[in-house]
């Protein structure tokens, strides 16, 4: 066990958040924390944290019990990050105490070898630690989870003031991810990430050493990694074993099984009821009937299930069928900014959309998929050609809901584009989106992202196109209105043409995909899930390539290892060889001379030098040494000039 809540209760303005929560969570968990907007899953995990305190109504409320081996890691925004540091220096911040310690070993070292041992406790025990915490491995550490976060080359050196929001809150995972707490709690991780690098997360949590908790709207997400699902609904948090597909259904389960207990349960209080009023006032039965009454009493009664009626009922429909041929694009262009700052993303881009079909567009992020949307729809200029067929009704939604009069109330803008409708027609209308009571007379302006979308939607159901063009629809949405909406694009039988990072709604929508790449595009005609094949396909090529290409470098450098060894072992054995030819030679010098200086002594003797052949042969034998030690000279400066 690292973390036990118990009881924990949190009113807020008189209204029960949470009521009596109660979450054991141990070493190896891996759970997802769900519910909609507002249900409390960002208070709770301040409770756990220790940045919010829960209500006590008695001393045994609202304990919160850590193991002493429990580490906390939260992710809540970009917070935590020095921003004039370079992303290295920041990722080396969390392995301060280990560059403490090797530094301190280095001194150690220093000591010993000026002959001072008195530290060699020290060092070893600060060794043996250095080597536990694999504390030599602190950058390559720091590059795997960087590049698994999308960073690598000069943006290792760049400034962190110089990333974008997004690109900050990756920063901020990096840096958590380091830091390996044993509880990990992640609120919301995949905003920002691409697919890639949502799929390297995934298999990095799964194979976490610790326990996760995540709040997330990524249902994909939560299938792939979780072990258990948490849901938060009116204050009760209910646990359900297995991933995000089994907890709806289990939750699916459990309602029905609930329900008939209730109906049946209620079916024999009214049957008792019955009896009491029909017995009780007569004489011969009133015993009979007041035991029925203590009965009733007595009774342990089934709260009626709730049945959260407020999920949006979303329906598109249109009246006018548009030919089987859409929409056909040729050469055309991605192009951003305008003038010096005018920018193509990608060029001859060429594609085809019939009738009836739900094309996904996806890409990373900053490629251009909002752009291509716009183009397609012709409120940006472009080159090539982008021709739709007639009778063709586009309805579309912007992801920032930019086309929303924000001065205007939620009324307001429906009756503006509606003006035939009545108040009651266009309440109803918005009931559908769950838009009830006095959020209808909110302006645009200061009502939530989700909201905002959901009036967006609401627009769309009046307008009745028969080709949706969608940018991120399920941003911001709550996941009972993620559903909804994936309902409503299923059962819709016109055209779709949508971007998403959502994989939940791309698996249960896309028929087929376009994604756009560094400068171009590729059509995949397959579902999303089909798709997530070939890029691991791809992914796997590429490790397998990088593997052999690093191969190929290690064997080279030992090669060239093993080379430049051998020239050594050669250069030695010359060089050994070398020095004891001059040794030999200087010897044989000295040898020659002391040779001519015996002759010269003897020819100064009287009997040599008036003998003249005696002298005349000496004086040869003299000059031929001193030419021997020239010829000795000269290979003693060619050995010393190699």
């Amino acid at each position: 066990m690292l973390v036990s809540l118990n009881n924990i209760t949190k009113i807020y303005n008189g209204n029960i958040l949470l009521d009596n929560v109660s979450l054991v969570i141990d070493e190896t968990d891996k759970i997802g924390l769900v519910g909609n907007n507002g249900c409390g899953k960002s208070t709770l995990l301040k409770i756990l944290t220790g940045s919010v305190e829960p209500d006590r109504a008695t001393e045994k409320d609202g304990i919160i019990s850590l193991a002493a081996k429990t580490s906390v890691g939260y992710l809540e925004q970009m917070g935590g990050l020095d921003s004039e540091n370079t992303v290295m220096d920041e990722m080396q911040r969390v392995f301060e105490p280990i560059h403490r310690a090797i530094g301190r070993l280095r001194e150690i070292e220093l000591e010993i070898e000026s002959g001072d041992n008195s530290s060699a406790d020290e060092y070893q025990r600060l060794s043996s630690w250095v080597e536990a915490n694999d504390g030599y491995n602190t950058d390559v550490k720091i590059r795997t989870i960087l590049n698994g976060m999308g960073f690598s080359g000069e943006q290792l050196n760049r400034r962190i003031s110089g990333f974008s929001g997004g690109e900050k809150t990756r920063l901020c995972i990096s840096k958590l991810l380091l830091e390996e707490p044993n509880l990990l709690i992640l609120d919301e991780p995949t905003n920002h990430l691409d697919f890639k690098t949502i799929m390297w997360l995934e298999e990095y949590l799964r194979s976490y050493r610790g326990a996760v908790l995540i709040v997330s709207h990524d249902r994909y997400f939560l299938d792939r990694l979780c072990t258990s699902i948490c849901e938060i609904e009116r204050g009760t948090l209910t646990r359900y074993k297995g991933n995000y597909s089994a907890f709806i259904r289990q939750r699916e389960d459990n309602d029905l099984r609930r329900q008939r207990e209730y109906e049946q349960q209620q079916k024999e209080i009214a049957k008792l009821e019955d009896y009491v009023a029909r017995n009780l006032v007569r004489a011969s039965t009133t015993k009979m009937a007041q035991s029925r009454r203590r009965q009733l009493e007595k009774m342990d009664r089934i709260e009626k299930p709730f049945h959260d009626e407020r999920h949006a009922k979303i329906s598109f429909t249109y009246a006018i069928e548009p030919p089987l041929e859409v929409l056909k694009v040729r050469n055309a262009d991605i192009t951003v900014g305008e003038g010096a700052r005018r920018k193509t993303l990608a060029e001859n881009i060429s594609f085809e959309v019939r009738r009836g079909e739900k094309v996904g567009i996806i890409g990373d992020n900053g490629i251009g998929k909002s752009t291509l949307l716009k183009m397609i729809q012709g409120l940006i200029p472009h080159a090539g050609s982008v021709r739709w067929n007639t009778n063709v009704k586009i309805s579309y939604f912007e992801q920032e809901s930019t086309n929303l009069n924000r001065e205007l109330t939620v009324m307001e803008e429906l009756h503006s584009r509606y003006p035939s409708l009545s108040d009651l027609e266009v309440r109803n209308l918005l009931a559908q989106v769950r838009f009830v009571g006095e959020n209808v007379f909110k302006e645009t302006g200061v009502i939530s992202g989700g909201e905002r979308a959901k009036l967006c939607f609401a627009i769309m159901m009046q307008e009745h196109g028969n080709v949706l063009i969608l940018d991120e629809p399920t941003n911001h949405l709550d996941l009972s209105s993620k559903e909804a909406i994936e309902t409503a694009l299923e059962e819709y039988t016109g055209t779709v043409i949508f971007v998403s990072h959502d994989r939940y709604l791309l698996s249960r929508i896309a028929d087929r995909l376009i994604e756009l790449t560094e400068g171009g595009y590729r059509e995949h005609n397959c579902g999303f899930e089909k798709y997530l094949d070939i890029l691991r396909d791809e992914q796997a090529a590429e490790k397998r390539a990088a593997d052999a290409e690093k191969q190929a470098k290690a064997a080279e450098a030992a090669k060239e290892k093993l080379t430049r060894a051998y020239r050594s072992k050669q250069q030695r054995s010359a060089d050994a060889a070398r020095k004891n030819e001059m040794r030999r030679l200087e010897k044989e010098i000295d040898d020659i001379q002391a040779q001519i200086d015996a002759l010269t002594e003897e020819i100064g003797r009287e009997e040599v030098y008036t003998d003249y052949e005696t002298m005349s042969a000496k004086c040869s034998e003299i000059d031929g040494l001193k030419q021997k030690i020239d010829e000795n000279f000269e290979k003693l400066i060619e050995l010393e000039e190699q």
